[in-house]
């Protein structure tokens, strides 16, 4: 079964500033660059069942026709290649969808020559038993039958950031309800690439690489600079709390200081990562979207690149005094985000020469939510009372990582989800556990109370 499409357009460019940064990442990570599939559950919308999986198929194809980055492959040069016509495989089971999408996304993309897209269609009867062991029609030819149930894509991260995945869900679902997406496609990868060597996408970088330069100038060479253990198995493993507590506190630190929960967070992990690296000037790199232009808040590709944000950590500071400083940080950190990676390269390299020490924070922060939500009314007993429910688990463990130290931030059903993925030479298993956990103690207090003394 394959979803087939014929778009409008072909063509080859340079690569946008987003796919140079994945794309420099993912050769960094392999052969564990499976880390950055990310995917998808649409579960069907009433109004368009039943759902047959010819017409699911058809939908597909009117979406990846709509999005050329769906039909953008990895070209020489590197360069990003986009075809008119092909078909991408469907995979049929009649099992759990999230479990189809861990199966979908748990091996590496072939970016040069697999279309950036898997997609896989849950069944809702026997049917498609037989079509998940390999059968994907009768003797003629013809498509199981059966209700589709959901839809499951998994993206390339060449072809979309999480931004970008939720874009194509919104057009999927009007797809499946209208039949049309209104207006006119977004800018492709192709537009972009155009734009961003154009008069105004290189006054766009140049401001961004000032801002980089004169930080790189002032920060500490790297955060985490010294190993500190021999890891047992895998040094890379991934550490995460759910905790309910640490999402009331910081939607009321927000409310009360009038900051976004993101910079409430980026905040207090700056503080705690200064404390265990024993540096006073903290810099991290905020993963940020870069949907600022109205013609690409719903393009479907990959515009997330990261930020520099710097936090000094000097002085008798209290933590609300550190969000003070945090705020314009932050704004800064965004601006900084739309760069283009190569004058980040050749900055990267001229200063590193200069300071005689290769200047990386290998330190990276990520808020994967989509919603900002701020209430200064939860209460210190309710509060309080919901950490005894904070759990922490272990989801992986791997052999290579681009970083030393990623926090990545989700909303989950229990509450706010932290997770911590570090490479444990330079900050051991143990130590991961405690920075969570004293994450989520800091944050608590400084919801109820001045904290008076020095943080850090």
């Amino acid at each position: 079964m394959d979803i087939r499409f014929s778009g409008s357009r072909s063509g080859t460019a340079p690569l946008t500033w987003g796919q140079r940064a994945i794309w420099d990442t993912i050769q960094k990570t392999a052969p564990d660059d499976h880390y950055f599939n990310f995917g998808r559950v649409l579960k069907v919308p009433r109004r368009a069942r039943p759902l047959t999986v010819e017409r699911a198929v058809e939908v597909l194809g009117a979406l990846v026709e709509r999005h050329g980055s769906l039909r953008t492959r990895l070209g020489a040069g590197p360069s990003q290649v986009l075809e008119t016509s092909g078909a991408i495989a469907v995979t049929l089971s009649a099992g759990d969808p999230d479990r189809l999408l861990d199966t979908l996304a748990e091996r590496a993309f072939d970016y040069a020559g697999e279309w950036p897209l898997r997609v896989g269609l849950v069944v809702a009867d026997e049917t498609a038993a037989g079509a998940a062991e390999g059968t994907t029609g009768d003797a003629a030819g013809r498509p199981p039958g059966g209700t589709v149930t959901h839809i499951v894509l998994v993206f390339c991260h060449l072809a979309a950031d999480g931004l970008g995945a939720e874009a194509a869900i919104t057009d999927l679902r009007l797809l499946l309800l209208r039949g049309a997406v209104p207006g006119p496609p977004p800018p492709s990868p192709l537009d972009l690439a155009r734009w961003q060597r154009s008069e105004q996408g290189l006054r766009v970088a140049r401001i961004a690489a000032e801002h980089w330069e004169s930080e790189y100038r002032r920060i500490p060479p790297t955060m985490f600079d010294r190993p500190v253990a021999v890891p047992e198995g895998p040094p890379v493993w991934r550490a995460q709390i759910v905790s309910r507590a640490l999402d009331l506190a910081v939607q009321r630190i927000a409310a009360v200081h009038g900051v976004s929960t993101s910079t409430v967070l980026l905040a207090a992990s700056s503080v705690l990562v200064g404390a265990v690296t024993g540096h006073d000037v903290c810099a991290m790199l905020p993963i940020v979207g870069n949907r600022f232009r109205a013609d690409t808040a719903n393009a479907v590709t990959t515009l997330s690149q990261e930020g520099l944000f710097v936090l000094d950590l000097r002085g008798d500071a209290t933590f609300a005094d550190l969000l003070r400083r945090a705020k314009p940080a932050a704004l800064r950190a965004y601006r900084s985000a739309y760069h283009d990676p190569d004058d980040r390269d050749r900055l990267t390299a001229r200063v590193s020469r200069e300071r005689g020490a290769e200047i990386h924070p290998y330190c990276c922060f990520n808020d994967m939510r989509f919603v900002d939500r701020v209430d200064a009314s939860h209460d210190e007993r309710t509060v309080r009372q919901a950490m005894k429910d904070t759990a922490l688990t272990w989801p992986l463990s791997q052999d290579r990582l681009n970083c030393r130290f990623c926090l990545h931030v989700t909303g989950e059903p229990g509450g706010l989800g932290v997770s911590l993925t570090a490479d444990t030479r330079f900050l051991p298993r143990p130590a991961m556990e405690r920075y969570l956990y004293d994450l989520e103690s800091l944050l608590v207090e400084a919801a109820f109370r001045e904290v008076l003394e020095p943080v850090g």
